[in-house]
């Protein structure tokens, strides 16, 4: 590790980014019906500022793979997305809805810069031989936020005003900010730099339509978003039918985020233990599990249930950003990561939304359509082959060490 930047700084960083990110949208959506009175305004500005993430991520991806320095580059997209969350705090009930949404959707375009823009410099900031475990860390933030973000959205907005909770994630955000700005330079030339972007943005998406590990993983962790964005829109149906109050389906991702984080704790131990391939496909199933369990619709089968979908989602997220930094060549690693999260993010928003309607009509049906897709993400693992005719050589793979 380097002497002035270290494992610790990093992770800290990313807690504290990721945590105001997952703090952001359920502030939004509280400030917008305090303000607005409006649950179709509220749900309509979540979803602008997460849709967009699709275009914003592989743009952004290839902008921090084109600088030697992608952390001051990190670092400025951040700033942009506090400013924007501030301007739409500004605007709600001042501006029209219409022009506020219109800055939800551009905000959101910097959002994979707490994601996958973040990862991907995991590997300038540890040696390769303890990227494994570095990697579990790492995945280990976004349990974290998950876990502290909607409950410091929820306490900010009771003590404080729903607008005083956007302001508290803006300023976890800028909390941030130093730690992206100094993290270290990349090694040597950038490559690339005389090419355009499009030229970059097609070959980041050659590598990841090329290499079959890539293709597999990217895959199956999508389709898994699109089950757990479907157990999002179940999760107040599910504290007002099992647990006696929507309010309490909170109780349900807390589990879902513990457990999360107990199993990553344990791979972080072993990092080496099981294939990272294995464990994405694996973790699908076990995903696919808890959901089935889930309609069940008894409180302890719940918690189970909810309990058991954070062994498969913990785990397998770490695996996934494990074979991303085997595969990912150096210089197109950002945008490799960025693009993955922006499928992840647009996965989980569409599950959310399919899943929203068919809720009303029978939630057991959705849980049931949730857990057939999960499984269908283990089984799509298995649809691409090992080994493609025009698979790069291991040669070209990317190093690890950055």
């Amino acid at each position: 590790m380097t002497k002035r930047y270290t494992l610790h700084i990093y992770l800290a960083g990313a807690v504290a980014a990721r945590a105001g990110d997952e703090m952001s949208g359920p502030a939004l959506m509280l400030t917008a019906f305090a303000l607005a009175g409006s649950t179709v305004d509220a749900s309509s500005l979540l979803a602008g500022i997460t849709i967009s993430a699709a275009v914003g991520g592989p743009l952004l991806g290839a902008l921090l793979d084109r600088t030697g320095r992608p952390g001051r580059l990190l670092a400025g997209a951040l700033l942009l997305y506090t400013a924007g969350l501030g301007t739409i705090l500004v605007g709600l009930g001042r501006l029209p809805f219409a022009v506020t949404l219109v800055i939800a959707v551009a905000t959101g375009l910097l959002g994979p810069a707490l994601s996958g823009g973040w990862t991907a410099q995991l590997p300038r900031v540890v040696p390769g031989e303890y990227l494994p475990r570095a990697n579990a860390l790492d995945a280990m933030t976004f349990s974290v936020a998950s876990l502290a973000g909607p409950a410091l959205a929820g306490g900010a907005a009771e003590a404080l005003g729903a607008p005083s909770a956007v302001v508290v994630s803006a300023v976890l955000i800028t909390l941030a900010l130093p730690v992206a700005w100094m993290l270290p330079a990349r090694p040597g030339p950038v490559r690339g730099v005389r090419t355009s972007v499009i030229s970059d943005l097609a070959a980041g998406m050659r590598v990841i339509t090329g290499r079959p590990p890539l293709v597999r993983v990217t895959l199956t962790s999508t389709v898994c978003c699109i089950a757990q964005g479907m157990l999002m829109a179940c999760i107040p149906a599910l504290g007002e039918r099992v647990l006696g109050g929507a309010s309490r389906g909170a109780v349900l991702l807390s589990c879902v985020a513990i457990s999360a984080l107990g199993a990553n704790a344990v791979l972080a131990r072993f990092p080496r233990s099981v294939d990272p391939e294995t464990i994405v496909w694996a973790g699908a199933l076990v995903q696919a599990a808890a959901l089935a369990l889930a309609m069940w619709g008894q409180p302890v089968a719940l918690i189970v249930a909810v309990l058991v979908a954070g062994v498969g989602e913990g785990p397998q997220l770490a695996a996934l950003f494990a074979v991303r930094h085997r595969e990912a060549p150096d210089h197109l690693r950002g945008q490799i990561f960025t693009t993955g999260a922006s499928l992840k993010i647009t996965g989980f928003a569409l599950g959310a939304a399919v899943a929203g309607p068919l809720v009303a009509w029978s939630l057991l049906g959705a849980l049931g359509l949730a857990a057939s897709v999960a499984a269908l993400a283990a089984l799509a693992f298995f649809t691409i082959p090992s080994v493609t005719a025009n698979s790069p050589a291991d040669s070209t793979r990317g190093d690890v060490t950055g």
